[in-house]
This record gives C-alpha cells, sequence and structure tokens, in this order.
C-alpha cells in the first residue's frame, strides 16, 4: 500500500490501493487466512476514528492531550516486508489540551517550541512481522531539531467496518529538548512521555 493520510476535521485517503494491501489488510485480520483468497477494499482513512494522543504526568496527575493535524505515508509489502516503510509528520500547532492556557504554554520556545519547529516527523528504518497482525516498526523520531531512534509495536485490528493500525510509543521528553530550564525538573514533570495511535480505515460509502 502505498497512499496518504490526513485529519484536519475532514481526512482524505489519496490515491488508489493495489491489490497487495488488500492481501495484506485481510491477511492480517483473519490469522491462517490465505493471501491467494482475499477479495476486500480499504480505500479511506475514518477521521472520527483516527487519532494522535499523549499522556504525561504532572506533579503525580496523569493529564492528556493530543494533535488534530497530522498525515503520512505508508508502504508495506507483504511478500517483503522488511523492504517495507512507515513515515508521518505532525503539526505541532495542531496541539490539543483541555486546558488552553497550558495549550499555548507547551507551544513556547521551553517546550515544543512550534514557531521554530512547526513539525515532528518519523521515519522508519526497518518494518518487522511479529505474528498475525502484529508488527515491530523502528526508525527516526525528530521533535524539536532532536532525532533519536524509537521502537514500537502497531497493531491490525478490526473495528466494525474500519481496518484500524494501532500503538503506543514511550519517549523521554528531555531527549528531544522539550521541557526546558525549570520545566527540566523530572519532580515536576515526567520525563517519561507515551504517544499512542490509531488510525481507521474503511471502504468509501456506496454511491
Amino acid at each position: 500500500m502505498v497512499g496518504n493520510f490526513q485529519t484536519s476535521g475532514k481526512a482524505v485517503f489519496r490515491g488508489r490501493v493495489p491489490a497487495r494491501w488488500i492481501v495484506f489488510a485481510v491477511a492480517m485480520l483473519w490469522a491462517g487466512a490465505r493471501l491467494a483468497t482475499v477479495a476486500a477494499a480499504v480505500e479511506g482513512v475514518i477521521a472520527s476514528q483516527s487519532e494522535l494522543s499523549f499522556q504525561a504526568s504532572g506533579m503525580g496527575t496523569e493529564v492528556e492531550g493530543g494533535f488534530s493535524r497530522f498525515d503520512g505515508k505508508i508502504d508495506l509489502q507483504t511478500d517483503n516486508p522488511q523492504e517495507s516503510s512507515v513515515s508521518f509528520s505532525v503539526e505541532i500547532a495542531s496541539l490539543t489540551f483541555p486546558a488552553d492556557d497550558i495549550r499555548k504554554e507547551l507551544l513556547k520556545p521551553d517546550w515544543l517550541d512550534a514557531t521554530r519547529y512547526p513539525k515532528a516527523e518519523f521515519a522508519s528504518t526497518r518494518v518487522k512481522k511479529i505474528d498475525a497482525g502484529r508488527f515491530e516498526v523502528a526508525g527516526t523520531l525528530t521533535i524539536k531539531g532532536h532525532a533519536h531512534e524509537v521502537t514500537f509495536p502497531v497493531t491490525l485490528g478490526r473495528s466494525g467496518n474500519a481496518t484500524v493500525a494501532s500503538g503506543t510509543l514511550t519517549i523521554r521528553r528531555l531527549d528531544f529538548g522539550v521541557g526546558q530550564g525549570e520545566w527540566g525538573d523530572t519532580s515536576v514533570v515526567a520525563d517519561e512521555v507515551k504517544i499512542k495511535f490509531r488510525i481507521a480505515l474503511g471502504a468509501p460509502p456506496a454511491g
């Protein structure tokens, strides 16, 4: 599968989906299914079911935020997984947070510095199949100009009529220069931040 996805209130999946993605998606959803017998179509991102969020701990309290705009490219080669690739970018200014004053603070230079570094990016260097429906993705994550190698699992599942790719990645914010000065104190804001993603794909409406 080679395609682009973008979320911003309305999500679109641009480009026709080649047959190898159709084979891949169904095979991962139904353990033991034979690739030669697959017949399905996945062509759209379902915005209402797709999300990119993060969890952090401040003064012992768990808080959660997210991003409303991100796009990416996926190239999955079922017969040669090691040649597959995954990449995405996130618009930092699309940060969402329950408290607007904190949201504005997080966009400032001591934190995410959205003006100087408008995007966070990931580019895979390796995609490995673990078992039916589960993969391990390794690559370079760049936030605020700091690049580090990360590895995380991706699971393909089914939710209603949608195919869902989901996963969780834990990073250390200080590795990426997020939270400087007094905010570097991890007793105030924990170093570990958990990133969660859920991308739902489904066939376009009939007619």
